[in-house]
């Protein structure tokens, strides 16, 4: 069994509602839901979490991949949707029952890049570790404590 270490990540809170206290190494934030799901609104939702982990990852791994290159770009923007579609809808998903989650990315790279550039960093975009995570079997061990 691996060693146990300080936990990098704790969350906080009560059955008041759906805030959450979140800190991440010396970092602070609040998670929440929207009032429209029965939340406050305090701060981002956990999807959005998610969202906001794949996209800065996608982003960072690009502009990594540009600039031991020396490629010429100057601004990444990656935008994030995510919705719960029925399996039988999605064409290019094994699952073909229920529904499933999807994910939509849409990635802007400005510089002055070739065609074929521009198609390496969209590729790239794929090899971020979050992707992989996200896109790989994920194993959750759960316990009380």
């Amino acid at each position: 069994m691996a060693e146990r270490t300080e936990p990098h990540v704790i969350v906080q809170g009560d059955a008041k509602g759906f805030a959450q206290k979140v800190q991440i190494g010396s970092y602070h934030l609040t998670a929440d839901e929207p009032v429209s799901y029965g939340g406050t609104d305090s701060g981002p939702s956990p999807y959005d979490l998610i969202l906001a982990a794949l996209g800065a990852c996608t982003s960072m791994t690009i502009g990594l991949y540009a600039r031991k290159r020396s490629w010429p770009v100057q601004r990444i923007s990656v935008s994030l949707w995510h919705s719960k579609i029925h399996a039988k809808d999605c064409d290019d998903c094994e699952t073909k029952e229920g529904r499933i989650d999807r994910i939509e990315m849409e990635i802007y790279v400005d510089g002055e890049l070739t065609d074929e550039q521009r198609a390496k960093l969209m590729e790239i975009a794929g090899k971020c570790p979050v992707h992989q995570t996200l896109t790989s079997e994920i194993n959750i061990k759960t316990r009380a404590a």
